[in-house]
C-alpha cells in the first residue's frame, strides 16, 4: 500500500525515440551526505547507471559542507533534494502522514526505536532520521519513484526501510566497510524487507549470512564497486623515467583505520636500510598533525609530503607519477574495518603494483605476488620488506602493475558493474 499522495504518473514513452519510459526506471539514491569528496564511489555509480538508462533522483541524508568538490558533482547539487533536519514542510508531511496512518506511522517509529536501543549512536540517529524519512517518502511517492537504493547499511539503509514501510517502494542497498561491521543494528530487518542486497565482496556477503541466517542467502548479492578503466591508465615506470627516487602513494582519509602511521614506519624502516624512495599521503582528516611529527621524529620528513584532499583528476595526475601504491589498513577498536578501497582499484586500473593489507575483501582484488603483495595488518616489516621488494625491482612493478591492470578491467571496470545493478533496477521494476 502506498501513500494517497497527489503526484505525476510517468508517461508511456520518451519523445526523441528514446526508450520508454517503463523500462528506464526511476530510481532514487540514498546517501549519507553530499558531495562527500571521499565517496567519488557513489557520484560515479549515479553517472554510470543514470547513462545505462536509469532516472536517478538523488536524496542525500546532509548536506556536506565546505568541502573540496569533484567537479562531476556539481550538476548533482541541482538535482538534489536536500532537505534541512526540520522544517514546516518535513512537519507537514509527519502529521499528514500520522493522520492518514497513524499505527503504521507509530509502529515504524516504534520499532526503530525498539531494534537500536542498544546503541546511543543508532537510536540518537534514527530518530533524528525518521522526520525526514517521512518526509522523503512523500517526496518519493508524489515523483512516482519506482525503487530506493541506499549507500552503507547503516542509517542510510534505515531511511529506505522507513520509507519502504510508509510508502510501499522497494529498496535495495550497499553494504561497503565500516557501516556493515562497525554497528549492526537492525541488519536483520533491513534485509528482510529489502529487494534485494548489495555487497562489494564475498568477504561481507558472509558477514551478513552469518548475521541474518540462510534466509538472506537468496537476496544477498556481490557486485563490486567498479572503476572508470578509460579514465585511469597506465603511464609507465614513473621514477625511470624520469630519473627520481620510486614514488610510493598513498590516498586516503588520514584515520587510523588506513594504516598510514604503519606506512610511515615502514619507510623509517627503509630509510635505515638505504633504499631509494618518496613517499606521498593523498587526503586529510584527524590523524593529519599527528603523522606529520611521526614523520619529522622519524627524520623521514624530506622523504613524506602531504598533499591533502584531491579531486578525481588530480588524484589520477598523483596515480601517474607514482610507482607503487599502499594501503595498510587495519581494523580498530570501535570496530572499523575497510571493504575494498576504491584507491587500490584506482592504482591497479593505473597499472601500478600495490601493497595492501590481507583484511575483509581485500585478498579479492589483490593476488599475492600476482598484482602486488598482501601484508598482516600492523606488520611494519611485512610492509616494509614488500615495499623494499618493489622499490628495487622494476621489472616486478612492470609484471605486478600489468596483471592488476588486466584484473581491473575483467572485475571491477565501473560500466560493466554498474550495467549488473541497473539490471538488477530494471527486473526489480518490471517485475
Amino acid at each position: 500500500m502506498t501513500l494517497a499522495l497527489a503526484g505525476s504518473t510517468p508517461g508511456s514513452a520518451v519523445p526523441g525515440g528514446r526508450e520508454p519510459v517503463q523500462s528506464r526506471p526511476k530510481v532514487a539514491y540514498l546517501t549519507s551526505r553530499f558531495p562527500k569528496l571521499t565517496e567519488t564511489f557513489v557520484l560515479y555509480e549515479m553517472q554510470a547507471v543514470e547513462a545505462e538508462g536509469a532516472r536517478i533522483e538523488l536524496y542525500p541524508l546532509q548536506y556536506e559542507r565546505g568541502t573540496k568538490m569533484h567537479p562531476e558533482a556539481v550538476p548533482w547539487l541541482a538535482r538534489g533534494h536536500f532537505e534541512p533536519w526540520i522544517s514546516w514542510p518535513i512537519l507537514r508531511s509527519n502529521l499528514d502522514v500520522l493522520a492518514r496512518r497513524p499505527l503504521r506511522y507509530l509502529t515504524t517509529l516504534l520499532r526503530v526505536a525498539w531494534h537500536t536501543r542498544g546503541s546511543a549512536r543508532y537510536f540518537v540517529g534514527g530518530l533524528t532520521f525518521f522526520p525526514k524519512a517521512v518526509h522523503f517518502a512523500r517526496l518519493m511517492t508524489a515523483d512516482g519513484v519506482d525503487h530506493v537504493h541506499a549507500h552503507f547499511a547503516s542509517h542510510p539503509a534505515a531511511v529506505a526501510w522507513i520509507i519502504h514501510r510508509l510508502s510501499g517502494i522497494p529498496y535495495s542497498f550497499t553494504a561497503h566497510g565500516s557501516d556493515l561491521h562497525r554497528d549492526r543494528w537492525m541488519l536483520a530487518q533491513k534485509v528482510a524487507g529489502a529487494a534485494f542486497v548489495v555487497t562489494i565482496s564475498n568477504y561481507n556477503r558472509q558477514v551478513i549470512l552469518d548475521e541474518c541466517g540462510s534466509a538472506a542467502e537468496g537476496k544477498v548479492t556481490v557486485i563490486h564497486c567498479g572503476v572508470d578503466t578509460e579514465a585511469f591508465q597506465p603511464n609507465g615506470a614513473a621514477g625511470e623515467r624520469r630519473g627520481r627516487a620510486p614514488r610510493i602513494l598513498c590516498i586516503g582519509t588520514l584515520h587510523e583505520v588506513k594504516g598510514q602511521g604503519y606506512l610511515i614506519q615502514a619507510c623509517q624502516r627503509l630509510a635505515e636500510r638505504g633504499v631509494a624512495f618518496e613517499c606521498h599521503l593523498v587526503g586529510d582528516g584527524p590523524d593529519r598533525r599527528d603523522l606529520m611529527r611521526q614523520a619529522a621524529r622519524a627524520g623521514i620528513e624530506d622523504r613524506v609530503r602531504f598533499l591533502g584532499q584531491l579531486t578525481q583528476q588530480e588524484v589520477r595526475e598523483a596515480l601517474r607519477e607514482a610507482d607503487v601504491v599502499a594501503a595498510p589498513s587495519v581494523p580498530t577498536r570501535d570496530g572499523r574495518r575497510e571493504g575494498i578501497p576504491v584507491a587500490l582499484m584506482e592504482a591497479m586500473a593505473s597499472g601500478l603494483p600495490v601493497v595492501a593489507s590481507r583484511i575483509s575483501g581485500i585478498p579479492e582484488l589483490v593476488g599475492e605476488d600476482e598484482t602486488g603483495f598482501l601484508v598482516g595488518p600492523r606488520d611494519v616489516e611485512a610492509l616494509a620488506g614488500a615495499l623494499e621488494r618493489l622499490a628495487r625491482d622494476e621489472g616486478l612493478r612492470r609484471r605486478l602493475g600489468a596483471a592488476g591492470r588486466a584484473k581491473v578491467e575483467r572485475e571491477f571496470d565501473l560500466r560493466q558493474n554498474a550495467a549488473t545493478l541497473m539490471g538488477r533496477f530494471r527486473g526489480q521494476v518490471q517485475g
